[in-house]
């Protein structure tokens, strides 16, 4: 420690009267034992906000559930509660590619969120929003995981649209 009259005192360091004027710096001190404590804050260098991680994982989530049930379309058609005739739109080879498709996209999306990009958010909406429309029309065929995946898809548009908390109107 110094004080304003004597300057600096450990070794190698500058006295006052050598030139160097002394800087009066209050520092904080613990409230309880009046000793020093380092006071830092956190950088808010991120793009985003935890709604937006959020909204990032559970995109990644969706999007890993339309993997499987394009998968599950693909490859075990007599799975489904419904047969393909009774589908609103296409049948279920057609609904297994439009769910690879949108599943992966939906994973490399979320992937982005999480990484901060803005470009992300936008298609991440776009995205929840054709899953919960593609998911009404699937509904015949698996009633209650369309109800499921239409919920999933609205709470990651909520938090896709969810302002920064740095963001200024």
């Amino acid at each position: 420690m110094s004080s304003p009259e004597t300057g600096k005192q450990a070794g190698g360091q500058h006295r006052a009267g050598q030139g160097v004027p002394e800087q009066q710096v209050s520092e904080p001190r613990a409230p309880e034992a009046g000793r020093e404590w380092a006071v830092s804050r956190a950088r808010s260098d991120a793009a985003g906000s935890g709604w937006l991680a959020f909204g990032g994982w559970m995109l990644v989530l969706a999007g890993a559930f339309n993997v499987i049930s394009g998968l599950t379309s693909l490859l075990r058609p007599d799975y489904f509660v419904a047969d393909g005739d009774e589908l609103l739109v296409f049948d279920f080879g057609a609904w297994g590619y439009i769910w690879l498709a949108v599943g992966i996209l939906a994973v490399l999306t979320g992937a982005g969120c999480l990484a901060g990009q803005r470009w992300a958010r936008m298609i991440g909406v776009g995205l929840a929003g054709l899953s919960a429309i593609a998911h009404l029309a699937f509904m015949a065929a698996f009633p209650l995981w369309s109800l499921a995946s239409i919920a999933l898809a609205v709470l990651v548009m909520y938090a896709m649209v969810v302002p920064d908390r740095d963001a200024v109107a």
